[in-house]
C-alpha cells in the first residue's frame, strides 16, 4: 500500500515539470493562435488613405488573398533573379506591337511591376500580433515609373486600376518569355550554373552514399563494406523548366459568326482578357449566373453582310452578264471571273478572289448571323467586373440592382466543367460620381508547397511539385538493434493502460511490415536494411510533443484515479461505467489528435486602414453592392481554412 501514493507523487511532480515546460515554450505562441484571443487575430494589415487611395487599396487587399497571384508572383521573381542579367536587358521586339519605344520593351522585360506587386502583397501578408498600417505609395511609385506617368489621387474607378494592373503584369509575363526564347535560340545559357552546395545532385548517387554511412555506423566489418561508395556530384541545371505556367488571371475566350442564310461560319476570332466584365440588366434583382449567360449567349444580329452570301451574289451576276455577252474575249473573261469566285467559294469565301472586281458591297444582300462566344482557356483566377454604369444622351448614374452571386461557380459544359471558390470581392457604397470602396478578403490558409523528391533537379515551374506534403514520401531511420535505452514516445505509451494482448499484435504486426518493406525492397527475410544507430542519436529524439502527451496522459490518468476512489454511491459508478464504455467506444490510436474542424466561413472585411471580421453570409447579402469578384479555380487536395 505505501507503494500507490509513491507512485502518484511520482507521477505528479513528472506531470507538474511538463507542465511548467509547456507554458514556458508554447505559451507565446498560444497567446497568438489561440481562438480566445481574437482581438489580435483580427488584424491583418490595412493601407492608409491619404489622397482618395480607396480604389487602390480595395483592388490591393483583394490580390493579396489569391494564392495562385501570390505563387506566380514568387516563380516569376525568382526566374528572373537567377537567370543572367543579359537575358533581359537585350530588346525582344513583340511582333503584335512593332511601335513599342525601347525604353517601354525594356520596362517589361525586366519585370518592375510584378517586383513591385510582390512586395507589396508579402507586406499584406504579414500576420501582425497588433494593429498595422503600411502605405501603397510605394507600388504607386513603380506604376508611375512604368508608365512614366502620374496616377491621378482623384475619385477612380477600382476596375481600371485593377485592369491597367493586370494587363501589365501579364505583358510583363510575355516579354520575359519572348526574352528567354531568344536567349535560348541562340544557344547560350540562360541560367546562372554555380558551384555552391545548393545546387541539385543526383539522387541515385545520395542513396548509395547514405547506404555507406549507415553501414560505417553500424560497426561491421571491413570485408562487408561497399569498396567503392560514389561520390556525390552535382548536376547543371537543366535549361528547360517544361511549359511554364503562364499569368494565373490571363484567359481567352472566341467567337465565331454563322450566317442563317446560307450556313457558313467565319474563322473564330480569340480573344484573350485578365478582367471579365459583365453588364447588370437594368432590373429589380439579377444574379452572377444570368449575367454569364448574357456574356456567352447566342447573339443575332439583322442586315448583315455575309462575305460567303456576296460571293455568290457576284457570281450569279457574272453568269447573267455572260450570258447576255456577244464577243468572245468577253465571255471568255467572265467564265475565269466565275472560275475563281467558285473557288474562293469553296475554298476561302471570307477573301476576296485575286484580279475579281466584285460589285459593290452595298448592292451585296442582308442576311441574319448568330455570334456565338465561348471560354476556350479557363484562368486559374477568374477576376469579375460588374459593370453598374447605366449612360444615357446627358447624364450617366449607377444601377443599384441587386445581384446574387454563389459562393462556389461552376463554368464549362459538362464534360469540361470547371469549379471555383470565392476568395476575395470589392464593394462600392455611392453615386456614380462618387462612394468608397471596400474589400473583402477570404481567411484561407494555403497547402505548404513541397517537391516529391528534393535530390533531383528541380525548376521554377516543375511538373513534379506537388501540393500534398503527406503524399510526399520521407526516408525513415529504424535502428537495426534494439536500444536499451527507453524513448519518450515508447515511455509516453506505458502511461497510458492497454491490454497486454492488444501491445503483443501491435508488435506483430510491425514486425511483420518491417519484414515485408525489407522483401519489398529487395532484402531478404531477417535481414534488415543499413540503417543509421539509435545511440548516436538519443540526445535528438526528445520532443516536446512527446513530453506534452506524456504530460496529458498523466494527468488525465490521475484524475480519473481520485474519481474512481471518491465514488463510492451507486450512481456515480453506473455513470463511471458509462462514461469507460463512451470512451472505449470512441478510442483513438494514441498520438493521434483531434484535429478541431478549421471554419471557411471567416473573411476580412477591410475598408482601408479599419480591418474586421465577417462572415460569409455578410458578403453574400450585399448584392446592390457588389462591384468585382475573385474566384480562384479549386483543385484536388487543397486545404480548407
Amino acid at each position: 500500500m505505501p507503494e500507490k501514493p509513491l507512485t502518484i507523487a511520482t507521477y505528479a511532480a513528472g506531470a507538474s515539470l511538463a507542465a511548467i515546460t509547456l507554458v514556458y515554450v508554447f505559451a507565446p505562441t498560444y497567446l497568438i493562435d489561440s481562438e480566445s484571443n481574437s482581438a489580435r487575430k483580427k488584424g491583418v494589415v490595412g493601407l492608409t488613405n491619404t489622397a482618395n487611395d480607396c480604389f487602390i487599396n480595395s483592388v490591393l487587399q483583394a490580390l493579396a488573398g489569391l494564392t495562385d497571384l501570390r505563387v506566380y508572383l514568387i516563380r516569376e521573381v525568382h526566374r528572373r533573379n537567377i537567370d543572367q542579367s543579359w537575358v533581359y536587358e537585350e530588346i525582344v521586339e513583340d511582333p503584335a506591337r512593332r511601335t513599342n519605344p525601347e525604353w517601354k520593351i525594356q520596362s517589361l522585360q525586366s519585370g518592375i511591376v510584378t517586383k513591385g506587386l510582390k512586395n507589396i502583397i508579402d507586406a499584406l501578408n504579414e500576420r501582425p500580433i497588433y494593429r498595422k498600417t503600411i502605405s501603397a505609395a510605394s507600388f504607386v511609385r513603380v506604376l508611375e515609373t512604368a508608365f512614366r506617368q502620374r496616377i491621378s489621387r482623384q475619385q477612380q474607378d477600382a476596375q481600371e486600376f485593377l485592369q491597367i494592373v493586370a494587363e501589365r503584369l501579364c505583358d510583363e509575363y510575355h516579354a520575359g518569355r519572348r526574352a528567354r526564347q531568344a536567349a535560348r535560340s541562340k544557344g547560350t545559357t540562360v541560367r546562372n550554373v554555380s558551384g555552391d552546395p545548393s545546387a541539385p545532385v543526383d539522387g541515385d548517387a545520395v542513396e548509395e552514399r547514405l547506404a555507406g554511412l549507415a553501414l560505417d555506423g553500424q560497426g561491421s566489418d571491413t570485408e562487408s563494406r561497399p569498396t567503392d561508395v560514389p561520390t556525390i556530384q552535382a548536376q547543371p541545371p537543366d535549361e528547360d523548366d517544361g511549359e511554364e505556367d503562364g499569368f494565373p488571371m490571363e484567359g481567352a475566350y472566341e467567337s465565331q459568326i454563322e450566317c442563317q442564310v446560307c450556313g457558313f461560319k467565319t474563322k473564330p476570332i480569340q480573344n484573350t482578357f485578365c478582367t471579365l466584365t459583365l453588364s447588370v440588366p437594368q432590373a429589380k434583382s439579377s444574379s452572377l449566373n444570368s449575367c454569364l449567360d448574357g456574356f456567352f449567349k447566342t447573339e443575332y444580329v439583322d442586315d448583315y453582310r455575309c462575305e460567303r452570301c456576296r460571293l455568290v451574289h457576284a457570281k450569279k451576276l457574272f453568269e447573267a452578264q455572260a450570258a447576255r455577252a456577244t464577243s468572245d474575249s468577253a465571255k471568255e473573261e467572265l467564265r475565269l471571273s466565275i472560275e475563281k469566285i467558285q473557288h474562293q467559294i469553296d475554298t476561302d469565301p471570307e477573301n476576296t478572289p485575286p484580279g475579281v472586281q466584285l460589285p459593290e458591297l452595298r448592292l451585296a444582300p442582308t442576311c441574319r448571323i448568330a455570334k456565338n462566344t465561348r471560354l476556350t482557356t479557363f484562368p486559374k483566377v477568374l477576376a469579375i467586373h460588374l459593370s453598374r454604369s447605366i449612360y444615357d444622351s446627358h447624364t450617366s448614374q449607377k444601377n443599384l440592382a441587386k445581384v446574387t452571386f454563389p459562393e462556389r461557380l461552376s463554368i464549362g459544359g459538362l464534360l469540361s466543367q470547371n469549379k471555383y471558390k470565392l476568395l476575395g470581392a470589392v464593394t462600392h457604397k455611392g453615386s456614380h460620381q462618387s462612394g468608397h470602396y471596400e474589400s473583402f478578403r477570404r481567411q484561407n490558409v494555403n497547402v505548404p508547397f513541397s517537391t516529391t523528391n528534393a535530390f533531383q533537379p528541380s525548376g521554377i515551374y516543375t511538373p513534379s511539385a506537388n501540393l500534398t506534403p503527406a503524399a510526399t514520401p520521407s526516408p525513415s531511420v529504424t535502428p537495426s538493434h534494439k536500444s536499451t535505452v527507453p524513448s519518450p514516445v515508447a515511455s509516453t505509451a506505458d502511461l497510458v493502460s492497454r491490454p497486454s494482448g492488444d501491445a503483443s499484435s501491435s508488435v506483430s504486426s510491425q514486425s511483420e511490415i518491417t519484414t515485408t518493406s525489407a522483401a519489398a525492397n529487395g532484402n531478404p527475410a531477417g535481414h534488415l536494411s543499413p540503417r543509421l544507430s539509435v545511440k548516436e542519436r538519443d540526445n535528438d529524439t526528445v520532443s516536446l510533443k512527446s513530453v506534452a502527451a506524456s504530460a496529458r496522459s498523466t494527468l488525465s490518468r490521475i484524475s480519473q484515479s481520485t474519481k474512481n476512489g471518491q465514488s463510492d454511491s451507486p450512481l456515480k459508478k453506473k455513470s463511471t461505467s458509462a462514461s469507460e464504455r463512451d470512451s472505449t467506444s470512441t478510442s483513438r490510436p494514441s498520438g493521434v489528435r483531434r484535429r478541431r474542424p478549421k471554419s471557411s466561413d471567416r473573411w476580412w472585411r477591410i475598408s482601408d486602414d479599419k480591418v474586421k471580421e465577417a462572415k460569409t453570409s455578410e458578403l453574400l447579402g450585399m448584392q446592390r453592392e457588389i462591384y468585382m469578384l475573385f474566384y480562384e479555380l479549386e483543385r484536388e487536395n487543397t486545404a480548407e481554412s
